[in-house]
C-alpha cells in the first residue's frame, strides 16, 4: 500500500530513515528551498525518486499544514517484539521500552512517540485494536521522529509476558492513590513503561500486569495531564535516571 507523508520535516526524516519504499516527491510551485528542502532533493536524487512540481491545490487536495511537500511512500513498517529486544542488545543497553493501550488521539501518540526518540527508546509496542496506529497524520505530528522508531503492533498481554520472562520491570502510569510518585521508583534498569488510554487509562489486564505503578506529582486545579504529555514526563525521568546510571 502507498500513502501520502507531508510536512518538510516529516518528509525529510522518512528520507533519511530510509526504512519505506519512495515512488515520488511533489513540491508546490514556488515553493522556497529552505530548511531541508536542497537535503531532501538530494536524497530523492541518489534513490532516483521522481520530483515533480505541482501546484499548490494539488497538495491541499492530499494534506492540510503540507508546507509545500508531499512524499508518496509505502505504508509504516512495523517490526516485532524481537527486533526491539534485538536494537537494545545491539546497543549494549538495558531494554527501555514504551507500551501504549490504546492510546487513541493521532496528535497523542505523534507527541509522544516523538519524545520516546528523543529519550533512546528501543520501541514502542502497540495493541491489535482499538489504538491509533502510525498513520501520515502520526508521522506529522511525531516530526517524522516514528520514521526511526521500532513500532510493534501486537497483543499487550502476550508482550508483557514475554518481557517479564526477561526480567523487564513493566510499570503502569497512573494518577491514583495505589500509584508511588514518580522520583521514588528506580527506572533505570531493564525498564517497559506503559501509559494508558486518554479517557479511562490502562486496561485492567494490562494495569494487573504491571509490577509497579507510578504517578506524577500535582499541585494546580486541574485533575490531571494530557495522557502524551504525562507520559512524555515520565519518559524524561526516566531518561535522567538511565543516564546517571552511566
Amino acid at each position: 500500500m502507498k500513502e501520502w507523508i507531508s510536512g518538510r520535516n516529516p518528509v525529510f526524516e522518512t528520507l533519511r530513515a530510509s526504512r519505506r519504499q519512495i515512488f515520488r516527491l511533489w513540491v508546490a510551485e514556488g515553493a522556497q528551498e529552505k530548511g531541508h528542502l536542497g537535503e531532501i532533493w538530494a536524497i530523492c536524487a541518489r534513490r532516483k525518486c521522481l520530483v515533480e512540481r505541482v501546484p499548490r491545490s494539488r497538495l491541499d487536495s492530499i494534506a492540510e499544514n503540507h508546507q509545500g511537500l508531499a512524499l508518496e511512500a509505502s505504508d509504516y513498517p512495523y517490526s516485532t517484539l524481537l527486533d526491539i529486544l534485538d536494537l537494545a542488545e545491539q546497543r549494549e543497553e538495558q531494554p527501555f521500552l514504551l507500551i501504549l493501550d490504546t492510546l487513541q488521539d493521532p496528535q497523542n501518540l505523534g507527541t509522544v512517540l516523538r519524545t520516546a526518540e528523543v529519550v533512546g527508546v528501543h520501541g514502542v509496542l502497540l495493541p491489535l485494536r482499538r489504538t491509533a496506529t502510525v498513520t501520515p497524520a502520526v508521522v506529522h505530528a511525531s516530526s517524522g521522529a516514528s520514521e526511526h522508531l521500532l513500532i510493534a503492533q501486537l497483543n499487550l498481554a502476550q508482550a508483557i509476558a514475554t518481557l517479564k520472562e526477561k526480567d523487564i520491570w513493566v510499570i503502569g502510569l497512573e494518577s491514583g492513590s495505589e500509584a508511588q510518585e514518580v522520583s521514588r521508583v528506580r527506572l533505570d534498569g531493564r525498564l517497559a513503561l506503559v501509559v494508558g488510554n486518554e479517557a479511562e487509562g490502562m486496561r485492567s489486564l494490562v494495569r494487573d500486569s504491571c509490577d509497579a505503578l507510578v504517578r506524577l506529582p500535582m499541585r494546580g486545579q486541574i485533575e490531571s495531564l494530557n495522557a502524551a504529555v504525562a507520559g512524555s514526563v515520565v519518559l524524561y525521568f526516566a531518561w535522567q535516571q538511565r543516564s546517571k546510571a552511566h
